[in-house]
């Protein structure tokens, strides 16, 4: 215990040492960082600084998501994103890693992202002596016969260790005795088989059997060992061994060989009789594992068949110790040596490996923009193992090979737009060159994310819109709505209306969804039309917007009764007194009634009548001009005085009215010829104030109309030429004053008409008695027209 205690201290010192050697090892060949570290270290061991021997800035690894992507195994190794220091992760054993006497080299992919770098890593893990060489068997026993001569040799079961290089079976060692030696041979697999070798004859009757210890030593300081008792039975007579047709059977296999396939046949004869003579096979003791699963050797025959399946990227060669032994007592063994090379077929498809940065890009990436890494491999050798990738050529995407073979980039090659084309489904091919070609084929899907890059859109402008006066009050009179091509918050609109135009205080807008509403009522005869802006905005970053200009047109209502110019009396109730001479004629003009209505069309168009008269047969009113004249002479048998109730009303759906009470006194030649030079001047005067209040208010009117078809048709012309006679005006006096005025929108042409109305005009169902359809010979197209009917 007290050696084996001192030993293990010795070597614990010398790993410590060799790890903080190896620590300090730092190369870098073809842009790759190669480390060196001992298996067995402490989980945390830091292996080396690789952002400082890249030459990274350290205060940016966090932000550029400094990681390992690949080539790690089960996580062996990590890397800090603090300080970039690359450390042990779990615990390393290289027997469990790497199999074989191979350098265990692990490759890591480290990645930097903004912009995006790719680094390789290497790191060898290297051996230490961990373990000790060991035999699969404690005992074997070998029959010798007593006339075998010296130099035979006899195959010895070959020791085991699990380390590497030169903490492998290094040497074996005999026991000390008089006939035998040790002999070791290149088994051509990297370790040696020992064999006995008899130096000195053997005597059965001096001795029946020897006892031999075997010792197998490893390189390490100090050398693990491990033992193996040989026992040596002395037998008598077969002095003829088996001999091999050949000394190295080397034969060539394809991979994938039917199961029963025979491989090769080993061919050893003995010059003996009888049972000394008969030679049986049997596989060696020292065979590379899976060797037994795959291969099976016919005792008698020496044929190898193949057994399991055969595998070139498993197994290149295998070589095999076939042991010929005669059935003599003791029999006699020779050692024939098979090499079997296997030679490989395409019958791998290559793999794809992908490593997604991201599953979304974004719509303004600029071409180059790397979104992924491709690395393609193919099991198979030589041209069957040479790989060609390519990509779908339907995207804007495009693969770009990496300094490392086999490695690519998807980057993008063209601008992206996601209102045209939001998804992509990527096709990635690996197809390698072997006959005939196998593919592989691999979907990345990509997302293309949305920025704020479409205005919002009305669908048409300017909009024209007709509303009939006297509206409620906060009540909604038009709703506007806008799209964007966009998705989510950069989709989401609000409106409002600007403000700095006196009939944009007047209305109010639902910011979500556009609904417009007025605050006021409107009077078709304060102002008739007025125009105002809405403005859409979208939600995203920056903002934008888009408007539209709203053209409205009040339509008129019939809410105001005729009003009578004449007669009006001193205290100004509408009531006058006529007198007119007896002996005038039929047909004379006793006085005439004017009345005004400021509505237009039918409404403001007014209708005369008599509502009450003394006598029918003597005067008539004429129903359009209010004229009253006499029907017949007067007869001595009239009455003097004579009392006529005029009623004047419109025409609109519910006709309003007023009454005129004129008085006529019926007056003899003479009195009515004195009269008349009194009343000549007063009626004079009377008749010429009407006139000039009716000429002040004629001239109002249509001014405002001119002001108003002016702005009209600059507004349109500014859109687009549009036919002068879109809107015109035509004001007539006859007794009453009227107004008509035509309004034209798409197929249809509107007139609000005074008392002479376009023969041929037709009322339009629902325009409340006041609007006329020009027939179709007299319509010319324009554009879309809104009209709201606030009932």
């Amino acid at each position: 215990m007290g050696d084996g205690g001192e030993r293990r201290r010795w070597e614990y010192w010398c790993v410590a040492l060799r790890f903080s050697l190896l620590l300090c090892f730092v190369e870098q060949v073809s842009a790759q960082i190669r480390y060196s570290i001992p298996e067995e270290v402490k989980e945390g061991s830091v292996v080396g600084n690789v952002a400082k021997d890249l030459g990274l800035d350290i205060s940016t690894l966090l932000e550029r998501r400094f990681r390992i992507v690949s080539g790690s195994k089960d996580a062996l190794f990590q890397v800090n994103q603090n300080n970039g220091v690359l450390y042990v992760y779990k615990n390393i054993d290289r027997e469990e890693l790497c199999v074989g006497n191979v350098a265990c080299v692990i490759d890591l992919e480290i990645i930097v992202e903004n912009p995006l770098e790719v680094h390789y890593a290497g790191v060898e893990i290297t051996d230490i002596n961990d373990h000790t060489p060991s035999f699969s068997e404690k005992d074997i026993h070998i029959n010798i016969a007593e006339n075998k001569l010296p130099g035979a040799r006899f195959e010895l079961q070959a020791a085991r260790d699990l380390d590497y290089g030169i903490n492998s079976v290094r040497t074996y060692k005999l026991n000390q005795n008089e006939h035998f030696d040790l002999e070791l041979r290149d088994s051509g697999e990297g370790y040696k088989i020992p064999f006995l070798v008899l130096q000195k004859a053997l005597d059965r009757e001096l001795e029946t059997k020897h006892v031999l210890l075997l010792t197998a030593l490893d390189g390490g300081n100090p050398p693990g060992t491990g033992t193996l008792n040989i026992t040596v039975t002395v037998l008598d007579t077969n002095d003829n061994q088996p001999v091999c047709s050949q000394d190295v059977y080397s034969v060539k296999l394809q991979e994938n060989a039917d199961i029963g396939r025979i491989v090769v046949r080993v061919n050893a004869t003995d010059t003996d009789h009888g049972s000394n003579g008969e030679v049986e096979y049997r596989l060696g003791r020292n065979l590379k594992r899976g060797v037994y699963d795959i291969f099976e050797l016919d005792s008698l025959t020496g044929e190898i068949r193949v057994k399991g399946p055969v595998d070139f990227e498993d197994n290149e060669v295998y070589r095999l110790n076939i042991e010929a032994s005669d059935k003599g007592q003791p029999p006699l063994t020779v050692d024939c040596r098979v090499i079997i090379k296997i030679t490989d077929v395409n019958d791998n498809k290559p793999s794809i490996g992908v490593t997604s940065l991201s599953k979304t890009v974004s719509e303004v990436s600029k071409p180059g923009t790397v979104i992924s890494l491709i690395s393609v491999t193919d099991k198979d050798s030589g041209i069957n193992g040479k790989v060609l990738a390519s990509i779908s050529e339907d995207v804007p995407f495009e693969l770009k090979p990496s300094y490392k073979e086999n490695v690519y980039s998807v980057v993008t090659r063209g601008r992206l737009d996601r209102e045209l084309v939001s998804h992509y489904d990527i096709t990635i091919t690996a197809t390698d060159c072997g006959q005939p070609p196998l593919s592989t084929f691999n979907t990345l899907n990509v997302q293309i994310s949305d920025v704020n890059d479409n205005s919002p859109e009305f669908s048409q402008d300017p909009i024209e819109l007709y509303l009939v006066e006297n509206n409620a009050p906060g009540a909604s009179i038009f709703s506007v709505i806008a799209s964007d091509k966009d998705l989510n918050e950069n989709a989401a609109i609000s409106y409002h209306i600007v403000r700095g135009d006196v009939f944009a205080s007047f209305l109010n807008i639902n910011c979500d969804n556009g609904h417009i509403s007025a605050l006021k009522s409107f009077d078709f005869e304060t102002f008739k039309t007025f125009q105002f802006q809405v403005v859409a905005t979208d939600s995203g970053t920056p903002s934008l917007s888009s408007n539209v200009t709203m053209n409205v047109f009040i339509l008129d209502q019939n809410d105001n009764a005729p009003v009578i110019l004449y007669p009006v009396s001193a205290n100004g109730s509408a009531a006058g007194v006529e007198e007119i001479p007896r002996n005038v004629n039929a047909g004379h003009l006793v006085t005439k009634v004017r009345a005004y209505d400021a509505d237009i069309g039918y409404n403001g168009w007014l209708l005369f009548s008599l509502q009450e008269v003394t006598d029918h047969s003597l005067f008539a009113l004429d129903r359009y001009t209010g004229q009253i004249r006499t029907l017949r002479s007067f007869t001595e048998t009239d009455e003097a005085e004579h009392k006529l109730v005029i009623l004047v009303k419109d025409n609109g759906n519910v006709s309003l009215s007023a009454t005129a009470t004129v008085i006529i006194n019926v007056v003899e030649h003479k009195e009515a010829f004195a009269a008349s030079d009194v009343k000549s001047a007063v009626k004079d005067e009377e008749e010429n104030s009407v006139t000039f209040y009716l000429i002040i208010t004629l001239m109002s009117v249509s001014a405002l109309f001119i002001i108003s078809i002016i702005v009209l048709i600059v507004m349109q012309c500014s859109k687009a030429p549009v036919d002068s006679s879109k809107y015109l005006q035509d004001v007539n006096y006859d007794g009453t004053l009227c107004h008509s005025i035509q309004y034209r929108s798409g197929d249809k042409r509107y007139m609000l008409v005074g008392p002479r109305m376009s023969i041929g005009s037709t009322i339009v169902p629902g325009s409340n008695g006041n609007t006329l359809v020009v027939p179709e010979n007299r319509r010319r197209a324009s554009g879309e027209v809104r009209t709201v009917f606030e009932h």
